[in-house]
């Protein structure tokens, strides 16, 4: 495999961009020549890859030269802003916003579960939501067991989905909490420690949160089901890191035996079983954080519905929903000969 190649990522010290620096690493991702890019703000600062420390560039117009492969993390405003000049300058881009996640002649690709939307001309792939990522990979192996018809969805979403600035709020207020302060917000308009709120995104007419929007129309996308019936709440709790996911999925006809769904999840590549009844021992996000794999657990029928079965989803929002996810992209690329220093 090549190791020179130039890649470039876009928003570097956010939580997302710290991530992607550690998967380089950690997955020995080919990186030749690494440049960081940020806002005017970070200018000048430093963070260290492979033991050497990397000045922080202002990203513009003109900072993809020579780029083979862009990874975007700074934004929908900013990826739209800079992925044009990127891809003029012949880079590939991969972008974690969402900003072209919906345009018809783009793929939304989860490596394990769509990677024959990719065509040999693109050249932009964003990376879905991370709630519609961690739900697709658990709901993708059971596709061949029936025909699915709808997904009802809860959502237990950690600070890490806001990024780092939400998580140094969970933190300062928890602590003033615990030392008899007031919990005051900054970047959320309610306290988070110590509570739990509708996801902080804008409703819109249907009376559906952002987020909600996203996960309901990104899943379509991903799992190829235009016309899949699917109904979310999205909630933001006060965890860290890694988010939760509980769904009830409907089939068609009748459900398919419990056995053969742990089956079919214990065999799907990047998800993990944690299923213990007896131990009551079912995935949390603690488990899941700074783990690659997506946890499935509490597999039961839904005594409410003959066609439906319930499960419990726990995965790191930073990794599988956001950089890593962008890396494997990247590593498939690579492997199928598409990205070559050639």
């Amino acid at each position: 495999m090549p190791s020179n190649f130039t890649v470039a990522v876009v928003g570097a010290t956010g939580a997302v961009g710290r991530e992607f620096l550690k998967i380089f690493d950690s997955h020995k991702f080919p990186v030749g020549n690494l440049k960081l890019l940020a806002s005017e703000r970070s200018a000048g600062k430093q963070l260290t890859f492979r033991d050497e420390p990397i000045c922080i560039e202002v990203a513009g117009p003109d900072s993809f030269d020579d780029v083979d492969i862009a990874f975007f993390s700074a934004g929908a405003a900013r990826s739209r802003a800079l992925i044009p000049f990127a891809l003029k300058a012949g880079a590939l881009c991969i972008d974690n916003s969402s900003a072209f996640r919906m345009e018809s002649e783009v793929p939304l690709v989860v490596p394990e579960i769509n990677w024959s939307a990719v065509k040999p001309e693109d050249r932009l792939f964003p990376v879905a939501n991370c709630t519609a990522i961690i739900l697709c990979m658990v709901v993708a192996p059971l596709k061949n067991l029936g025909k699915i018809e709808r997904l009802i969805v809860s959502t237990y979403q950690s600070a890490s989905g806001g990024g780092a600035a939400m998580m140094e709020e969970l933190e300062t207020q928890t602590r003033a909490v615990l030392e008899g302060k007031p919990a005051e917000p900054k970047v959320l308009p309610q306290p988070y420690a110590f509570n739990l709120f509708s996801h902080n995104t804008p409703i819109n007419e249907f009376g559906y949160n952002e987020e909600e929007w996203k996960v309901i129309h990104e899943s379509r996308k991903i799992l190829e089901m235009p016309d899949l019936k699917v109904n979310v709440t999205c909630v933001r709790v006060p965890v860290m890191r890694a988010h939760s996911i509980s769904a009830t999925i409907e089939f068609a006809g009748e459900a398919p035996g419990l056995e053969v769904v742990r089956n079919a999840l214990a065999h799907a590549n990047g998800v993990k079983v944690m299923d213990d009844r007896a131990a009551n021992r079912f995935p949390t996000p603690l488990d899941a954080s700074g783990k690659e794999e997506v946890f499935v657990g509490r597999i039961r029928r839904d005594l409410s519905h003959p066609s439906a079965i319930s499960i419990f989803i726990a995965g790191d929002q930073l990794l599988k929903g956001a950089a890593l996810n962008a890396v494997q992209i990247a590593e498939r690329l690579i492997k199928d000969g598409r990205l070559t220093t050639e």
